[in-house]
């Protein structure tokens, strides 16, 4: 059996539901997997860098009634924190990935497995980051970054040995899903955005899934880890769905084939990788077009597999959550090996 000292890097909506899914999982940790837990240090903009030598009440933190004075910075909270685990769930900055970088780096030195929500440092910083890993004996884990806690990377990573992957395709965010096939219904762009808040997949301002960027990163961070090919977010033809209107929208479903902001990545012959990601019109028949509501997914071609559609249903915080967890048991065995 042993305990393990957990560090939060960002305790917004995913990571409170990671702490809610620790709570849960406790006996099923401790009894199948051989792993006890708790958590000493915290850190967000409200409460600053909260570390303790003893276990953080878990309890306090979710009711947020923790008022502890905080610690300086970085440094001194993970120096006075020990983490065994980091998990950073800090906001997206999709034009440099700080200081989800850095925070990332400084846990790995700090010697602790360091594992994420955040696709920015997989764009600006994977071999990086996965070289420190390496050099430290530890990992770098990210699969909630891309279809919330369905196996892409792990799939790659555990499964799929010398597979060579000739390009994918993905329906990867549940925000312009939802405005989209709100519009079919006849109403506003602006009522999609509402519904897609109520929903709780928007941000207050959901810009960067509107305009693409979310998408945009999402395909890097895969050519990145997947197809080992350096692809950024400048290299990615770009359009979001903000042209489209209700009629244009109503007339492709009718028509069979309606609109999805889409996500292409192709290797070309010379090894050089083609993206997009932009609205189009996608056959009931394909294979992201059953795609609905929230529901997200890609399509990967291979040499050896002539496709293969991985799809997440109707994903929530609790599946993103649930990622971060499957990658901290997986880390934890490795380092039992």
């Amino acid at each position: 059996m042993k305990r393990y000292r957990l560090c939060f890097l960002g305790f917004g909506n995913v990571g409170r539901a990671l702490a809610r899914l620790f709570v849960s999982k406790t006996a099923e940790l401790r009894d199948n997997y051989g792993i006890e837990w708790e958590i000493t240090g915290v850190a967000t903009r409200r409460m600053g860098w909260r570390a303790s030598d003893k276990a953080i009440d878990v309890a306090t933190l979710l009711a947020g009634n923790d008022q502890t004075a905080s610690e300086a910075g970085l440094n001194e909270w993970l120096a006075r924190a020990k983490p065994d685990v980091v998990f950073e769930t800090t906001s997206l900055n999709p034009e440099t990935g700080q200081p989800a970088i850095q925070y990332l780096k400084a846990s790995l030195q700090a010697g602790a497995h360091t594992i994420t929500a955040n696709k920015a440092p997989l764009v600006y910083a994977y071999d990086e980051l996965n070289e420190l890993a390496l050099s430290k004996g530890k990992r770098f884990m990210f699969e909630a970054t891309v279809l919330d806690s369905a196996p892409v990377f792990s799939l790659f990573r555990e499964t799929l040995p010398a597979a060579k992957v000739r390009g994918f395709s993905g329906a990867f965010n549940s925000t312009t899903n939802v405005i989209l096939e709100t519009m079919e219904a006849g109403r506003s762009f602006a009522e999609g955005v509402k519904t897609a808040q109520e929903l709780g997949v928007a941000e207050t301002d959901p810009t960067h899934d509107i305009e693409g960027w979310d998408s945009i990163m999402k395909v890097c961070a895969i050519a990145h880890v997947i197809l080992r090919a350096p692809l950024l977010p400048a290299d990615v033809r770009r359009e979001g769905i903000r042209s489209l209107d209700p009629a244009t929208l109503q007339a492709a479903r009718v028509e069979g084939k309606p609109y999805k902001l889409i996500s292409r990545a192709t290797v070309n012959t010379d090894g050089s990788v083609t993206a997009s990601v932009r609205p189009e019109q996608i056959a009931l028949t394909d294979p992201l077009g059953a795609v609905r509501g929230t529901s997200l997914a890609i399509h990967f071609e291979l040499d050896t597999i002539p496709g293969l559609t991985i799809t997440s249903h109707r994903p929530n915080l609790q599946s993103t959550a649930y990622g971060l967890l499957a990658d901290f048991i997986n880390a934890a065995a490795d380092s039992r090996e």
